[in-house]
């Protein structure tokens, strides 16, 4: 049974701060940080949002993208690693708050930066065997980021949702495949505040191994090749390693760049690479084929292919608000507001 995308949504926090703003306050070289992580500026989330609020917001757009009843939601799944709650669902804060039914299952899922993947593979299973009607599957982030640290010039939010269902699909998820290894590249231990990496480490035996190992096990599954793909979605901890990813898969440059988003809102995390899929459905044609893979530390990696449908074409079956309109739609904000916002500032 052919199991899909029937709508999408994504929510980006109006404010913004410039790298060469966070450079400033450390005595950095802005210029020498912003070319080496190949990112401007990154996406904050204001005092009053956080990963459950950006969930609510993408699911809603992407309920009304599908054009279906929130009460026909059988699963409601949200990855990300900056939940509001230790121990409290933010799937269930989404249910309630979409108004769809009690009788479904929900849960929280965590994976570092690929918990969104994993809750659309969760939902496809569901949605195939006719478990459930539509599943909705939601990578939201507000990501942590040492003060001084790399991270800090990195870490943006955002969140992007899904509904998978089988009925009119507007893009058919043709296969997927997952790669995983125990590779700790990136971990936050019980009750730290942030989290730490491994450097270097972080790119050949972790991000790279994964994200190759995913795509060509897809491709070689399916028997296919980069020239059969109209786009390329990678996850983007910076704004360098999709481009290699795809130069190593042999994939052009121009099939990244519309899905290539953290150089002006910073990695989102469980939402990077569902952000980026959402920017190139906003623009994609029928017949259309896209290669998406996400990436987690710890490590994983799921990849799919998808083909566009003539359904994406109908009135209302896109996000009414595009990726690139509200990432255009911003604020700047000063390092001292950045802190404040993002509750820094540990004295208060």
């Amino acid at each position: 049974m052919t199991v899909g995308i029937i709508g999408y949504g994504t929510s980006i926090p109006k404010l913004r701060i410039k790298v060469e703003e966070i450079a400033s306050v450390w005595g950095k070289n802005a210029e020498r940080v912003s070319s080496g992580l190949g990112i401007k500026e990154k996406a904050v989330a204001s005092f009053d949002e956080d990963s459950a609020t950006l969930a609510v917001e993408s699911a809603r757009v992407a309920i009304q993208s599908a054009g279906i009843r929130a009460q026909d939601i059988g699963a409601i799944f949200v990855g990300s690693e900056s939940k509001p709650y230790a121990v409290k669902p933010t799937a269930a804060i989404v249910a309630e708050a979409v108004a769809a039914v009690p009788d479904l299952t929900a849960a929280d899922f965590e994976f570092a930066c690929k918990a969104g993947t994993t809750a659309i593979q969760c939902c496809m299973g569901l949605s195939a065997s006719q478990y459930i009607q539509y599943g909705l599957a939601i990578g939201s982030d507000t990501a942590q980021g040492r003060p001084n640290d790399a991270l800090e010039f990195s870490a943006g939010s955002g969140a992007a949702a899904f509904v998978i269902g089988t009925e009119k699909p507007i893009a058919e998820i043709e296969a997927t495949f997952s790669y995983t290894t125990d590779t700790p590249d990136f971990w936050r231990r019980q009750h730290a505040e942030f989290p730490r990496h491994a450097g270097r480490f972080t790119a050949g035996p972790a991000y790279f191994k994964h994200t190759l190992g995913a795509a060509n096990g897809l491709m070689n599954k399916l028997g296919t090749q980069p020239k059969d793909y109209a786009f390329a979605v990678f996850h983007q901890p910076n704004g360098k390693f999709p481009y290699r990813a795809a130069s190593i898969l042999g994939f052009e440059k121009e099939k990244i760049e519309s899905g290539l988003l953290t150089p002006m809102i910073g990695n989102t995390y469980s939402a990077a690479t569902l952000i980026g899929l959402s920017a190139v459905l906003d623009i994609a044609k029928p017949g259309d084929r896209i290669l998406v893979t996400s990436y987690g530390s710890g490590a994983g990696s799921d990849a799919f292919s998808i083909t566009v449908t003539k359904e994406i074409t109908k009135k209302a079956r896109r996000q009414p608000v595009p990726v690139w309109e509200q990432i255009n739609n911003k604020k700047y904000v000063p390092y001292a507001i950045y802190a404040k916002h993002r509750k820094k500032l540990k004295g208060m």
